[in-house]
């Protein structure tokens, strides 16, 4: 992200990992985030402002998975959200996130160690859950994504079963993604949830999607097409083909070429 890596912020020599499997490996994103103090995934969050803004409150409860090195946490408690909660599987990105929160003056923000796959918290317990690139990366090694090997199916729904058991009722889920809807709908739309599901798109060039699941207020009609809601974008240019996203479009060529 060429105009998300501004230049005050940690600069990569390369343009991420020689390979999208390592996504997968725990130990890459430790040895990253011990080097790498801020990247952001699918832009910045003021390419998304204007849509997150109609979805959370300021006395909204919000969950963020995978928070990895990114500022949206931060970008939130500036606008008045501040009971935050963050995780992320590498401890060195939550103790370095801890530093760098508290360094701020952000002591209400909670960052813990945690797997989206099996999230330790009670039931009903935010109103907002947000993700943004994370469960794309369950996806680096699927294969052909109209027909995604079963381990990257099982992951997938382990972290959306356990989204929709901690969202409160006509809680929000905001998922963030590369991910296309005839792709993500078969997801989204399995039939232990009860949100309704609606998408709109934001960026220059490639187009991100941004998923909006409301708890509780799935349409009656099983068969319901995945609704895209309609709002004016904003469009600020950047090279995104210089970026690390580029390599998330092409995982499928590269997973099938290692076959």
């Amino acid at each position: 992200m060429s105009e998300t890596e501004k230049p005050s912020e940690t600069k990569r020599t390369t343009v991420g990992p020689p390979s999208v499997l390592s996504y997968l490996d725990p130990n890459y994103w430790n040895e990253r985030f011990s080097s790498e103090d801020h990247y952001e995934w699918l832009k910045d969050y003021s390419h998304f402002r204007h849509l997150i803004q109609q979805h959370i409150e300021p006395d909204s409860s919000v969950l963020e998975l995978g928070c990895g090195n990114s500022q949206l946490s931060d970008e939130l408690y500036k606008e008045g959200i501040t009971n935050i909660t963050c995780i992320d599987l590498s401890s060195v990105a939550v103790e370095k996130m801890q530093k760098r929160l508290f360094s701020k003056g952000y002591k209400d923000v909670k960052v813990l160690e945690g797997d989206m796959l099996n999230l330790s918290f009670a039931d009903e317990s935010f109103d907002v859950v947000i993700e943004k690139g994370t469960m794309d990366v369950l996806f680096v090694d699927s294969g052909d994504p109209w027909n995604p090997r079963p381990e990257a199916v099982n992951n997938a729904m382990a972290m959306l079963q356990g989204v929709h058991r901690v969202l409160k009722p006509h809680g929000i889920f905001i998922s963030i993604a590369f991910g296309q809807p005839h792709f993500r709908r078969p997801l989204f739309n399995a039939p232990e949830f009860t949100w309704s599901i609606d998408y709109t798109t934001f960026g220059d060039g490639f187009h991100y999607f941004f998923y909006i699941l409301k708890k509780g207020c799935k349409s009656l009609d099983a068969n319901a097409d995945v609704k895209k809601v309609e709002t004016p974008s904003l469009c600020l240019y950047q090279d995104e083909l210089d970026n690390e996203d580029y390599l998330f479009r092409t995982n499928i060529d590269e997973t099938d070429d290692q076959r």
